[in-house]
């Protein structure tokens, strides 16, 4: 087995959704779960398959995200794996429609950071073991790193 480490490039202005799901509807119903929620948002999705015939399945409003996950996905190169490409919304706003699609296995990261996914390749083919989301911690917060962090909270509007 060899794990190699794949460098994912997130289109500016965008977050990105990974995770792990399990059957062919699963890009109509990503695609229904964010649209329902967050009707303004662009976004693309996409779906590697992992039996028959292999293909990515593409759903989305905007051609270039779609496109770009379709291109995530060819060069992480693993079945049974979505993306999902945000922008004008959060993957706050849609991680638990996404997360209650039935097909849905599970999340490997919901980011804006850079991501570095983890795939080991064996003689079958490819998985993701994980995924390095953003950098390393370089420290603990200050009293005026907590009230920075409550101020911006706020003035996102995430909070009272």
């Amino acid at each position: 087995m060899d794990l190699k480490s794949i460098a994912i490039t997130v289109p500016e202005g965008c977050n990105i959704i990974l995770g792990q799901t399990h059957f062919i509807k699963t890009a109509e119903d990503l695609y229904e779960a964010i649209v329902t929620t967050v009707p303004q948002a662009r976004f693309g999705v996409a779906f590697t398959e992992a039996s028959g015939p292999c293909l990515i399945r593409t759903e989305g409003n905007d051609a270039s995200l779609v496109q770009s996950c379709t291109r995530i996905l060819q060069d992480i190169g693993a079945g049974h794996v979505f993306c999902v490409l945000l922008k004008d919304a959060y993957p706050i706003n849609v991680l638990n429609p996404i997360k209650n699609c039935p097909e849905v296995c599970g999340i490997y990261c919901a980011t804006a950071n850079p991501v570095e996914v983890v795939v080991a390749q064996t003689g079958q083919g490819r998985g993701i073991m994980g995924v390095v989301d953003g950098f390393a911690p370089k420290g603990v917060e200050s009293d005026n790193d907590r009230r920075s962090r409550k101020e911006l909270l706020r003035k996102v509007g995430y909070k009272l």
